[in-house]
């Protein structure tokens, strides 16, 4: 419960709502950006950018390209597209919209092998059974109650390689009263900073870097976006 006395905010999240509101929504990227098309050239940048930092943060991460990584809630795969398919051999997906994931097995890059599996399933509900080198998890887990949160980041924490890193980039709550805030247009929470922080430490994990994405247009009003990157705690 919030300190109001009110449900806290990540109480109303309902997935099936969820569901409901991306299948309504165009497989493209104006639909993966809630109508700002013109933020994906700067996202995917700044996405590059801070791991090639994180990279010079842990040397023991393999030279060259990752063997395996993972996008998680990837959508139509915008991020596998246009970053990481760059930066890992072959990367895996979790999609829970059909008609997304069916972008993402239809395109270029599972024909060429660039895409690896796609799983078709929500992250509440997703088991990784593969030890990956980057996880990757954006504009998705305000979708997850701050439970099932941690417990998805416990289980991607047992699916890392030796070096493997997890990466979270989310909007982060503007509210006055530094309470998470709930969308009731698409069933999914932003949360705090440091609500953030406090779940990845229930969870086990180290926070190693973080950084807001920078260059966002001021006019478009968008949320602060930051980057938290993960290791298990040892």
């Amino acid at each position: 419960m919030a300190d109001d006395g009110l449900p806290a905010p990540d109480s109303h999240i309902d997935h099936a709502s969820s569901i409901r509101y991306w299948n309504s929504v165009s497989p493209n990227v104006n639909g993966m950006l809630g109508g700002f098309p013109q933020v994906s050239r700067i996202d995917l940048r700044g996405s590059a950018n801070f791991l090639a930092k994180l990279r010079r943060l842990l040397p023991g991460m393999p030279a060259g390209k990752l063997p395996l990584g993972v996008d998680c809630g990837a959508g139509i795969g915008r991020v596998t597209e246009g970053f990481l398919s760059n930066v890992c051999e072959v990367v895996d997906v979790v999609e829970p919209v059909e008609k997304f994931a069916n972008v993402v097995l239809n395109g270029p890059l599972k024909k060429e092998g660039k895409v690896g599996d796609v799983y078709m399933t929500g992250l509440e509900s997703w088991n990784p059974d593969k030890k990956y080198d980057l996880i990757w998890n954006q504009w998705c887990v305000g979708h997850l109650t701050d439970a099932q949160l941690v417990e998805y980041i416990k289980r991607c924490k047992e699916a890392l390689s030796d070096s493997g890193v997890v990466v979270v980039k989310e909007n982060i709550s503007t509210d006055s009263m530094g309470e998470d805030i709930y969308d009731e247009v698409d069933s999914s929470v932003t949360r705090t900073d440091h609500k953030f922080r406090a779940l990845f430490k229930e969870a086990g994990m180290n926070l190693i870097k973080t950084e807001e994405q920078l260059g966002f247009p001021k006019s478009l009003g968008l949320f602060p976006v930051r980057f938290y990157a993960l290791r298990p705690e040892t």
